[in-house]
């Protein structure tokens, strides 16, 4: 027998073009799909069925899938809220973080809970001194000497 002819690899190989689709076409609708092919194709591995159930096997896998476990799916990896991101922010900001090398040029480094941080200043900052974190730009803090 043909190996390209069993519905069992058909239905992963749908599967896993729908899966790399998600990749190019993000949303989280595709990747259902795709887990719903190859739940048939996992199917049709340990039954023979024909494709009228096939068919109903993909559907109703992709549709349950995609109706219990989307909006869970969403949060978890793309659901940061505002305030979330202000609660991170307020980790950082007003407190003090130890310059660990002297700025030249207004950057320089410096370290904060164990980690080191590009940082940048508007004051001459030297080895050892504290400074207090005003603000973060990506991974950079925006720091000034105490007053």
């Amino acid at each position: 027998m043909d190996i390209l002819s069993d519905p069992a690899v058909i239905w992963f190989l749908v599967g896993l073009g729908l899966l790399l689709l998600e990749l190019v076409l993000p949303g989280l609708v595709i990747l259902f799909f795709g887990a719903g092919a190859w739940v048939t194709a996992l199917v049709c591995a340990i039954t023979d069925i024909n494709l009228n159930w096939q068919i109903l096997i993909f559907l109703v896998a992709s549709l349950l899938g995609l109706v219990l476990l989307r909006k869970y799916l969403k949060k978890r990896f793309f659901g940061r809220t505002d305030k979330e991101i202000v609660d991170q922010l307020e980790e950082f900001i007003g407190r003090k973080a130890l310059a660990i090398n002297d700025f030249k040029d207004g950057a320089g480094k410096v370290e904060f809970k164990g980690t080191r941080w590009t940082a940048r200043s508007d004051d001459p900052v030297a080895k050892g001194d504290w400074v207090i974190i005003r603000s973060k730009d990506s991974l950079t803090f925006n720091v000034e000497k105490p007053s």
